[in-house]
C-alpha cells in the first residue's frame, strides 16, 4: 500500500513562498514516486490545488485547525514545525508516525523578533515558542534539521526532555533514526535562461555593464541589511556601476520594520533608489532564476548572534544552484562551506569595511572563477538527496513506536498551553481571528 504522508505548512504554498512553503512543496515532490502527498497550508488563497508532480494543497486556519483532523487521520505519516497545542494533542494520540522539522530554530528567531518590544510581550512570546518546541520533542518520532550544527542543538534538547534513555539509546547509539539533517535542497535541473530579471524590473536604473549584487532572501530583524547598504555604498564610490537589489521584504510589524530601517540608512546615504533598490514585492519561486543569473554576486549578512549561528540561509542554496558566488558573514555552517570550499568571500559580522572588500573581490574574479565549486557542491544537496532519511521513515513499515511517555510539564506551560486554548476559542465564537503580532 502507499504511504500517504501529510506535510503542515503555516505559510504560502504557491507562487510566492517563503522557507517553509518551498521546503515543503520540494520535499513534496521528492516523496512523490514513493508516497502520496498532501499539503496543508495556512494560506488559504493557495489551496485547492494539485501541485506538478500530484501534491494535493488543501487550506486550514493555523489557530481555527478543525480541518486538520481529518488529514492526519487519513495519513500514515505527518511532517510539520512544532504546532500550537491542540494539533500537538491530535499528534499525540493519533498513532501516526511523527516527524517534527526543526530546520527553523524558532526559539532563537523569536529572540530577535521581538527585540525592542513590551518586555511582557517578549516574555510571553519566547515562553510560548518554547513550550511548542517542549511539546514537540516530547511528541515525535523523528525529527528534521538542517546542519550539523543544529543537530548538536537538538540532540542537546532531547537529553534535556530526558528522552535520551538507556532504553532509547541502546536502540539508536548514533542517534540518526532519531535525528536527522534533511537541509534545504535545491533542484537537479538547471535554471531556465532567458527569463526576465533584475535588469527588467529596474529599467533605466542597472545598465548593461552593472554589477549587480542580490539580496535574494527576506528583510528581517535577525538579518543585517544595514550593514549591507553601508558596504555597497562604500564600494559604489571606487566602483559606480555597483547595484545592491533586495529580492525580497519581511512581512508583518518585525519584516516591515528591519525593511523600513534599511530603506532610510540607503536614503541617508543619499544611494536609495539608484545605488541601493529594493523590489516591492517578492519575487515569484518560478521566475528566481531569471534574477540569479543575472546578478553578479549574491550577499547576505547578519549580526554576531545565536540566531546566526544555528540557522540555515535556505535561499543561498539558490546561488549553488545558479551558479551565484556568495558573499556572507561569518557564523554558521553555509559561511563555513563558502569560505572552505571557495564559493565566495565572508567577511567578519559587522565590519562593513570588510564587507566591501569581500564584495570586490568576488566581483573582481568574476562568475567564472567559481563555477567549479559552486557545481559540486550543488549536486550535495540536490532535493532527492537530501530527502533520503525523511523517505525511509515514510516507507518503514509497521506502525511507528508509541511515543515516549511525557515528563510532567511545567506549571507555566501547562498554564499558557490552557490560556491559549480558551483565548483561541473566545475569539473563535465572536469570529475574530488570532492577533498578528
Amino acid at each position: 500500500m502507499t504511504p500517504r504522508v501529510l506535510f503542515v505548512s503555516p505559510d504560502a504554498v504557491g507562487a510566492r513562498m517563503a522557507g517553509l512553503g518551498i521546503r515543503y512543496t520540494e520535499l513534496a515532490r521528492a516523496l512523490g514516486e514513493v508516497a502520496e502527498v498532501t499539503i496543508a497550508t495556512g494560506d488559504l488563497e493557495g489551496a485547492d490545488v494539485v501541485l506538478p508532480g500530484g501534491a494535493a494543497v488543501v487550506g486550514y486556519r493555523p489557530h481555527e485547525p478543525a480541518a486538520l483532523r481529518a488529514l492526519v487521520a487519513a495519513a500514515d505519516t505527518v511532517v510539520a514545525p512544532p504546532q500550537w497545542p491542540l494539533v500537538t494533542s491530535w499528534l499525540r494520540r493519533s498513532g501516526k508516525r511523527v516527524v517534527f522539522d526543526l530546520y527553523d530554530p524558532e526559539t532563537l528567531e523569536t529572540l530577535e523578533l521581538f527585540s525592542g518590544r513590551r518586555p511582557v510581550l517578549r516574555r510571553l512570546m519566547v515562553a510560548l515558542t518554547l513550550d511548542r518546541l517542549d511539546d514537540a520533542l516530547r511528541t515525535g518520532h523523528h525529527f528534521m534539521c538542517a546542519s550539523t550544527a543544529q543537530r548538536d542543538l537538538w540532540t542537546g534538547a532531547l537529553l534535556a526532555t530526558r528522552r535520551l534513555t538507556p532504553a532509547a539509546y541502546d536502540a539508536d547509539r548514533g542517534l540518526r533514526e532519531t535525528v536527522a539533517t534533511v537541509p534545504f535542497g535545491l533542484s537537479a535541473t538547471p535554471p531556465e535562461e532567458g527569463l526576465p530579471g533584475v535588469r527588467e524590473a529596474f529599467p533605466g536604473v542597472i545598465g548593461p555593464r552593472d554589477e549587480i549584487v542580490v539580496w535574494n532572501g527576506g528583510i528581517w530583524p535577525w538579518l543585517d541589511a544595514p550593514s549591507a547598504v553601508r558596504a555597497v555604498a562604500q564600494l559604489a564610490a571606487r566602483r559606480p556601476g555597483v547595484r545592491l537589489v533586495f529580492m525580497g521584504q519581511g512581512s508583518g510589524y518585525a519584516g516591515r520594520a528591519a525593511a523600513l530601517e534599511a530603506r532610510e540608512v540607503a536614503r541617508g546615504l543619499g544611494v536609495l533608489g539608484a545605488t541601493v533598490l529594493f523590489s516591492e514585492e517578492w519575487v515569484p519561486y518560478a521566475e528566481r532564476a531569471g534574477w540569479l543569473l543575472q546578478a553578479s554576486c549574491a550577499l547576505a549578512t547578519a549580526g554576531d548572534h545565536l540566531e546566526a549561528r544555528y540557522a540555515f540561509r535556505t535561499r543561498l542554496l539558490d546561488c549553488l544552484w545558479a551558479g551565484v558566488p556568495i558573499v556572507c558573514t561569518r557564523g554558521d555552517n553555509l559561511a563555513e562551506r563558502v569560505e572552505r570550499n571557495g564559493l565566495g568571500a565572508v567577511a567578519a559580522p559587522g565590519d562593513v569595511a570588510g564587507l566591501a572588500d569581500a564584495i570586490e573581490r568576488v566581483l573582481e574574479a568574476g562568475r567564472g572563477a567559481y563555477a567549479a565549486p559552486l557545481a559540486a557542491v550543488a549536486r550535495e544537496y540536490e532535493w532527492a538527496a537530501v530527502a533520503a532519511p525523511l523517505r525511509r521513515w515514510v516507507c518503514a513499515p509497521g506502525a511507528p513506536p508509541p511515543p515516549p511517555v511525557p515528563v510532567p510539564r511545567r506549571r507555566g506551560h501547562a498554564v499558557r498551553s490552557t490560556g491559549y486554548r480558551v483565548a483561541r476559542g473566545g475569539l473563535s465564537a465572536v469570529g475574530l481571528g488570532w492577533p498578528s503580532l
